[in-house]
């Protein structure tokens, strides 16, 4: 079972995509608000995935991006946010991420994408 560290700051959207998760055979580790806080749980959890909003207080999911990839341990990172701009997604995949999720997004979609890292 895959483990996944949730991190985005509305806490509603991480208890939708915990209960989406969970019941499609993931087991949600943890959850961070903000970017900061994400990379303390990846130390700490080490996730196999790890689900990141862009748009956050103190430490956005693109700096969060550059700071995973000086970390040691590395997770699969995928992005899930409504920053479905063109911009921002070139700059979190050339920061190392694997994939973009634009919300709204269709629980389907999220666990058949998910689904390619299991």
């Amino acid at each position: 079972m895959k483990k996944v560290l949730i991190v985005d700051d509305a806490a509603f959207i991480r208890l939708q995509l915990k209960q989406l998760l969970e019941e499609n055979g993931f087991e949600v580790v943890g959850e961070a608000d903000n970017g900061k806080a994400a990379l303390k749980k990846i130390q700490e959890l080490k996730p196999d995935i790890v689900t990141l909003d862009i748009t956050m207080p103190e430490m956005n999911g693109i700096e969060c991006m550059i700071e995973i990839n000086k970390m040691e341990y590395k997770p699969t990172v995928i992005m899930v946010s409504a920053m479905g701009q063109e911009a921002f997604v070139q700059k979190a995949i050339i920061n190392g991420a694997k994939g973009f999720i634009v919300k709204p997004y269709k629980p389907e979609v999220v666990i058949n994408y998910l689904n390619k890292f299991k």
